[in-house]
């Protein structure tokens, strides 16, 4: 599947649930960085998200702060290789699908389980390690 099939049947819910995968939110986190500027690309994004989980009938699973989040790193990762065509910005950038994910780095359970991350985006209440 193309980079712009996976966006349409993201985006007219007919994609199956079980084909939207860590991989396929973070490919098409990409492609919406790809093509607009960020806020565009994550308000397009969140948008999109919401439709898909209330169309697979799971709308209590959109979570704002994992959203924004992930586009935050995503963004990052592009901005330091814009040339790059999806398999090749996943090869150089594995850290975007590390198990457990970077959010773990970022934030605790606690905080990324409550309603208010759920609702709302926080602010990380753990430092990232940074490589000098």
């Amino acid at each position: 599947m193309t980079d712009d099939e996976l966006v349409r049947a993201f985006e007219s819910t007919t994609l199956p649930a079980s084909d939207f995968t860590h991989d396929a939110h973070v490919r098409v986190a990409w492609w919406y960085l790809r093509t607009a500027p960020f806020h565009a690309a994550l308000a397009r994004f969140a948008t999109a998200l919401r439709a898909f989980a209330a169309a697979k009938g799971a709308a209590n699973k959109y979570h704002e702060t994992m959203t924004v989040a992930w586009m935050a790193l995503v963004a990052e990762r592009l901005d330091a290789t814009p040339e790059l065509e999806w398999r090749a910005f996943a090869a150089t950038h594995p850290d975007l699908f590390l198990r457990p994910s970077l959010m773990t780095r970022l934030y605790s359970e606690t905080r990324l389980a409550s309603e208010q991350a759920r609702r709302t985006f926080v602010l990380p209440d753990r430092q990232q390690e940074r490589s000098q």
